[in-house]
């Protein structure tokens, strides 16, 4: 397992479009999944220890969100091929177990990842209601702990751009295991 650390992106960054699929068989672009107020985008997968680690509180932050009007989608990058726990198929079961609060989406060919920069899984994008980048960072200061009383990072950036259209907290680096590319 190798550790990366997401590089700091620049504020105001606009995200290019997609259209993926969800587990639910839907289809997902930015337009359908923005809040009002904000939009989070985060890279996640099914096998990795840090996601693992505080996937219950990424649930619990992003339901809490909805409520200021800031909208979640996740998306797997990974290569299925050769990492077969981040299948479709366990992707929708771990949707369903976990009672996800928003998409799930499989990103088949990489190329979100890539045009966004994501590095690790881990990866957060915080978006303001115009969709520009507010926030990239971490969840919190757990790692992979399962500590419950940590800053909140990634909350409280996203509930202050909800609340003003921007983020003046302070934004530390996403640590995960690397986004594994297809070859």
């Amino acid at each position: 397992m190798v550790a990366l650390q997401t590089p700091m992106a620049e504020k105001g960054w606009r995200p290019s479009d997609f259209e993926l699929e969800g587990v639910d068989g839907k289809t997902y672009d930015l337009n359908s999944v923005k809040g009002a107020n904000g939009l989070v985008i985060m890279f996640i997968c099914n096998h990795c220890p840090y996601v693992k680690a505080i996937l219950d509180k990424i649930i619990r932050d992003m339901k809490e969100l909805q409520s200021y009007g800031v909208n979640a989608i996740a998306i797997m990058s990974n290569d299925v091929e050769n990492y077969p726990d981040d299948s479709f198929e366990n992707m929708k079961k771990l949707a369903a177990e976990k009672k996800f609060p928003f998409p799930y989406v499989l990103d088949r060919n990489q190329q979100v990842a890539k045009d966004y920069g994501a590095v690790c899984t881990p990866d957060f994008f915080g978006f303001d209601g115009n969709l520009a980048l507010q926030y990239r960072g971490r969840l919190d200061d757990s790692g992979m702990q399962s500590k419950e009383d940590g800053v909140r990072d990634l909350f409280e950036a996203m509930r202050e751009v909800a609340e003003t259209g921007k983020c003046t907290q302070p934004q530390y680096s996403s640590i995960g295991c690397s986004i594994k590319w297809a070859e």
